[in-house]
C-alpha cells in the first residue's frame, strides 16, 4: 500500500508585492516565468523515482500569485506532476488566485488541469483598505473574479481576509465579514495582520516607528483587536461556518485537506524556489536564490534538518493544537510509544488550571482564551 504525500508547488511571481507581505515573491517578468517553469518541470521529473511509493492526496499551488501564469505554463506544470507522481483520483488540488490576474481562458485551463479548489486573496471589501494594503484590485474586480469562477463550475472556494488592518474599526471588519459570508464561499480564512520586518509596513509600524510616519493610520488597539477577533467567530457561525483551526472556518466537509496535513504532520514535498518539505521526519527546503534554482542540480537544496524525537513531540503538540479539536492522547502514544501525560502532564495540568486548555475524553484542546493567546500556550510545549 502506498504512503500518502502532499505536494506544495511555489510560484514566486506577483504583479506587485503587497505592503505587508514577507513571502518569497517578487514582481514578474515574462522571461523569468519561462525559465522558472522549465526549471520547476525539471525538478518535478527528478523526483519521480524517489517518490514512486507515494500516492499524492493534495496539491497546492501557492505563491506569490500562481494565477499570474498564462494557461500554457499552468498546463506544463500539471502535465509534469501527473506524469511523475501518482495523484489520487479524489486529490484536493488548490490554486491561489488574486483578482486582477484572472481571465476566462485561464479559468478554463485550470479546470482542464484538474484544479478543484481555489483560494482567492480578497483581504477586505473596503477599497481604501485594499489600497492601503498595496493590493492591485478593487472589491468590484474581486466580484468579477468570483462570478467568473462560480460560472466555470468551481464549487470549493476559499476567500482570504485580513483583520487588524491600520485604521480598521470593528464596524468596517464586520462589514467585510458579512459581505463575504453572504456570498457563501465554502471556506473563509480570517488572519490577523502581522507586522513583519523588511516589509513597507514593518518600516512604518515597527516599535517606535509610528511617530516617524505621522501620516500612517494607527493599528487597532488591544481592545479593538479583541472585539474584531470575537466578532469573527460569532458572525461566521451565523452564516453556517464552523471554525476548525485558529484562523480557518468552513462549511461542513470543506475543511482544507492540504492545510490539515501540515497541522497533522503528514509528509509533504515542496517544489519550486524556497519550497519546504517534511519527509521521514526530515525537514528541508530548496534554495531561495533564483539563479541557483534555475541552474538545478544538488545546489538547489538549501537548509536541511533531521528532527529529534523531542522536536517531533513539540511539533505534534504546537501544530496539532491549532485545530479546534486539539490533539489525541491515543495518537501521541501510537506515534511515540509513550503516554502524553508522562511527557507533558505537568505542562497540561498548569495550562488547564490557567483555563487555556481543556481535556475532553482522550483529547486536549485550546479553550477560547487559549486560542486568544495561543503563541504563549504553544511555547509551553517546547523542551
Amino acid at each position: 500500500m502506498k504512503k500518502e504525500l502532499e505536494l506544495y508547488v511555489h510560484i514566486p511571481f506577483c504583479v506587485r508585492k503587497c505592503a505587508y507581505c514577507d513571502f518569497l515573491s517578487f514582481p514578474v517578468r515574462k522571461e523569468n516565468i519561462s525559465a522558472y517553469v522549465k526549471a520547476l518541470v525539471r525538478e518535478i521529473e527528478e523526483k519521480k523515482e524517489q517518490f514512486s511509493q507515494y500516492r499524492v492526496t493534495t496539491v497546492f499551488l501557492g505563491g506569490g500569485t500562481p494565477s499570474i501564469l498564462e494557461g500554457e505554463y499552468t498546463a506544463s506544470i500539471f502535465h509534469a506532476l501527473r506524469e511523475n507522481f501518482d495523484i489520487a483520483d479524489n486529490a484536493e488540488i488548490t490554486m491561489e488566485v488574486n483578482p486582477g490576474t484572472v481571465s476566462e481562458e485561464k479559468v478554463t485551463m485550470w479546470k482542464k488541469c484538474g484544479v478543484n479548489r481555489l483560494s482567492i486573496g480578497l483581504q477586505s471589501v473596503n477599497d481604501e483598505e485594499l489600497k492601503m494594503l498595496g493590493r492591485i484590485h478593487t472589491y468590484k474586480e474581486f466580484l468579477c473574479t468570483w462570478e467568473l469562477v462560480r460560472r466555470a463550475g468551481f464549487h470549493n472556494i476559499n476567500i482570504d481576509l485580513i483583520s487588524a488592518i491600520p485604521g480598521q474599526t470593528e464596524k468596517s471588519w464586520e462589514k467585510t465579514l458579512c459581505t463575504v459570508a453572504k456570498l457563501q464561499p465554502e471556506h473563509i480564512s480570517a488572519y490577523s495582520l502581522i507586522i513583519e520586518e523588511g516589509t513597507p509596513f514593518g518600516e512604518i509600524y515597527a516599535e517606535g516607528a509610528v511617530q516617524k510616519e505621522k501620516t500612517a493610520l494607527p493599528l487597532p488597539d488591544e481592545d479593538a483587536e479583541r472585539a474584531i477577533y470575537e466578532a469573527t467567530g460569532e458572525i461566521l457561525r451565523r452564516y453556517g461556518y464552523e471554525r476548525y483551526e485558529i484562523s480557518n472556518y468552513a462549511k461542513p466537509g470543506y475543511e482544507c485537506r492540504h492545510n490539515l496535513g501540515y497541522w497533522q504532520r503528514k509528509e509533504y514535498l515542496g517544489l519550486g524556489l524556497g519550497a519546504a518539505s517534511l519527509i521521514a521526519e526530515h525537514r528541508f527546503c530548496n534554495t531561495d536564490k533564483m539563479d541557483v534554482y534555475l541552474e538545478g542540480g544538488k545546489d538547489r537544496t538549501g537548509e536541511s534538518h533531521r528532527l529529534t524525537i523531542q522536536e517531533q513531540m513539540e511539533e505534534f503538540m504546537f501544530l496539532g493544537l491549532r485545530e479546534t479539536k486539539g490533539v489525541s492522547k491515543k495518537h501521541f502514544f501510537d506515534v511515540f510509544g509513550v503516554k502524553m501525560d508522562l511527557v507533558y502532564g505537568e505542562t497540561i495540568r498548569k495550562l488547564v488550571k490557567q483555563q487555556l486548555l481543556v481535556i475532553e475524553k482522550e483529547r486536549v484542546r485550546l479553550t477560547e482564551h487559549g486560542i486568544d493567546i495561543s503563541n504563549y500556550v504553544m511555547s509551553e510545549f517546547l523542551f
